[in-house]
Protein backbone atom coordinates (compact mmCIF):
# COMPACT_ATOMS: atom_id res chain seq x y z
CA UNK A 1 0.00 0.00 0.00
CA UNK A 2 1.32 3.55 -0.91
CA UNK A 3 2.14 6.29 1.56
CA UNK A 4 -0.64 8.23 1.10
CA UNK A 5 -3.44 5.36 0.72
CA UNK A 6 -1.66 4.02 4.34
CA UNK A 7 -2.36 7.29 5.41
CA UNK A 8 -6.13 7.91 4.34
CA UNK A 9 -7.15 4.33 5.68
CA UNK A 10 -5.16 5.38 9.06
CA UNK A 11 -7.17 8.35 9.12
CA UNK A 12 -10.50 6.46 8.19
CA UNK A 13 -10.04 4.53 11.37
CA UNK A 14 -9.76 7.92 13.74
CA UNK A 15 -13.01 9.05 11.87
CA UNK A 16 -14.87 5.66 12.23
CA UNK A 17 -13.41 5.36 16.29
CA UNK A 18 -14.14 9.12 16.81
CA UNK A 19 -17.59 8.65 15.58
CA UNK A 20 -18.12 6.07 19.18
CA UNK A 21 -21.72 5.44 18.32
CA UNK A 22 -23.74 3.17 15.91
CA UNK A 23 -22.47 5.85 12.77
CA UNK A 24 -19.50 4.33 13.15
CA UNK A 25 -19.62 0.69 13.36
CA UNK A 26 -22.65 1.28 10.73
CA UNK A 27 -19.32 2.63 8.61
CA UNK A 28 -17.18 0.33 9.26
CA UNK A 29 -19.23 -2.37 8.48
CA UNK A 30 -19.89 -0.55 4.81
CA UNK A 31 -16.53 0.00 4.27
CA UNK A 32 -15.64 -3.93 4.63
CA UNK A 33 -18.37 -4.86 2.92
CA UNK A 34 -17.30 -2.06 -0.32
CA UNK A 35 -13.53 -3.65 0.35
CA UNK A 36 -15.04 -7.12 -0.39
CA UNK A 37 -16.89 -6.15 -3.39
CA UNK A 38 -13.75 -4.44 -4.79
CA UNK A 39 -10.53 -5.31 -3.52
CA UNK A 40 -8.42 -2.26 -5.33
CA UNK A 41 -10.36 0.48 -3.90
CA UNK A 42 -8.99 3.07 -2.82
CA UNK A 43 -10.04 4.95 0.56
CA UNK A 44 -9.19 8.84 1.17
CA UNK A 45 -10.81 12.14 2.85
CA UNK A 46 -11.47 14.94 0.84
CA UNK A 47 -13.16 18.28 0.72
CA UNK A 48 -11.69 18.93 4.22
CA UNK A 49 -12.97 22.34 5.81
CA UNK A 50 -13.41 24.20 8.75
CA UNK A 51 -16.48 22.51 9.39
CA UNK A 52 -15.54 19.01 8.42
CA UNK A 53 -11.80 18.84 9.65
CA UNK A 54 -11.58 15.51 9.03
CA UNK A 55 -12.85 15.40 5.44
CA UNK A 56 -15.30 12.88 3.86
CA UNK A 57 -14.59 9.58 3.44
CA UNK A 58 -14.55 8.58 -0.63
CA UNK A 59 -14.06 4.93 -2.16
CA UNK A 60 -12.37 5.40 -6.07
CA UNK A 61 -11.43 3.09 -8.32
CA UNK A 62 -10.71 4.83 -11.88
CA UNK A 63 -13.26 7.68 -9.94
CA UNK A 64 -15.39 8.10 -7.11
CA UNK A 65 -17.64 5.23 -6.49
CA UNK A 66 -19.52 6.56 -3.55
CA UNK A 67 -18.81 8.57 -0.27
CA UNK A 68 -19.80 8.19 3.23
CA UNK A 69 -21.32 11.20 5.01
CA UNK A 70 -22.18 11.00 8.39
CA UNK A 71 -24.95 13.06 9.68
CA UNK A 72 -26.38 12.87 13.60
CA UNK A 73 -29.72 10.93 12.59
CA UNK A 74 -28.08 8.63 9.62
CA UNK A 75 -25.10 7.59 7.22
CA UNK A 76 -25.45 8.74 3.33
CA UNK A 77 -23.74 6.84 0.96
CA UNK A 78 -23.81 8.80 -2.77
CA UNK A 79 -22.52 7.28 -5.33
CA UNK A 80 -21.36 9.95 -7.91
CA UNK A 81 -22.98 8.04 -10.88
CA UNK A 82 -25.89 6.92 -9.13
CA UNK A 83 -28.29 7.93 -11.66
CA UNK A 84 -27.05 5.80 -14.54
CA UNK A 85 -27.00 2.56 -12.43
CA UNK A 86 -29.45 -0.31 -12.63
CA UNK A 87 -30.74 -0.78 -8.34
CA UNK A 88 -33.27 -3.71 -8.88
CA UNK A 89 -33.13 -4.18 -5.29
CA UNK A 90 -34.16 -0.51 -4.43
CA UNK A 91 -31.76 0.56 -2.09
CA UNK A 92 -31.33 3.85 -3.27
CA UNK A 93 -33.56 5.93 -1.28
CA UNK A 94 -32.50 10.08 -1.51
CA UNK A 95 -31.61 11.90 -4.12
CA UNK A 96 -33.81 10.24 -6.24
CA UNK A 97 -34.96 13.50 -8.35
CA UNK A 98 -31.08 13.85 -9.20
CA UNK A 99 -29.88 13.11 -12.87
CA UNK A 100 -25.85 11.88 -11.64
CA UNK A 101 -26.21 11.20 -8.09
CA UNK A 102 -28.13 8.55 -5.44
CA UNK A 103 -27.74 8.16 -2.34
CA UNK A 104 -28.84 5.26 0.66
CA UNK A 105 -29.53 6.58 3.58
CA UNK A 106 -29.02 4.20 6.88
CA UNK A 107 -30.45 4.63 9.70
CA UNK A 108 -29.61 3.50 13.37
CA UNK A 109 -31.08 -0.38 13.56
CA UNK A 110 -31.74 -0.52 9.64
CA UNK A 111 -30.33 -3.89 8.00
CA UNK A 112 -28.02 -3.47 4.99
CA UNK A 113 -28.72 -5.55 2.06
CA UNK A 114 -24.77 -6.82 1.35
CA UNK A 115 -25.23 -8.54 -1.63
CA UNK A 116 -27.19 -5.83 -3.19
CA UNK A 117 -24.89 -3.35 -2.20
CA UNK A 118 -21.89 -4.72 -3.04
CA UNK A 119 -23.57 -5.39 -6.62
CA UNK A 120 -23.45 -1.67 -6.52
CA UNK A 121 -20.32 -1.26 -6.17
CA UNK A 122 -19.24 -3.46 -8.23
CA UNK A 123 -21.58 -1.76 -10.81
CA UNK A 124 -19.94 1.79 -10.49
CA UNK A 125 -16.57 0.45 -10.67
CA UNK A 126 -17.33 -1.25 -13.93
CA UNK A 127 -19.28 1.97 -15.39
CA UNK A 128 -15.94 3.85 -14.29
CA UNK A 129 -13.87 1.82 -16.17
CA UNK A 130 -15.94 1.67 -19.25
CA UNK A 131 -14.86 5.77 -19.44
CA UNK A 132 -10.71 4.45 -19.24
CA UNK A 133 -8.77 4.41 -22.60
CA UNK A 134 -7.77 0.77 -22.83
CA UNK A 135 -3.79 0.63 -22.51
CA UNK A 136 -2.27 0.06 -26.79
CA UNK A 137 0.05 -3.05 -26.83
CA UNK A 138 3.64 -2.01 -27.42
CA UNK A 139 5.24 -2.97 -30.54
CA UNK A 140 2.21 -1.99 -33.16
CA UNK A 141 2.47 0.92 -35.13
CA UNK A 142 -0.65 2.79 -35.50
CA UNK A 143 -2.32 3.32 -38.91
CA UNK A 144 -2.32 6.48 -40.45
Amino acid sequence: MERSAASASALWDEKIQALGDWRGKALAKVRALIKRADPEVVEELKWKKPSNPAGVPVWSHDGIICTGETYANHLRLTFAKGASLRDPKGLFNSGLDGNVRRAIDIREGEKINEAALKDLVRAAVAMNLEGKPKPRRAGRKRAG
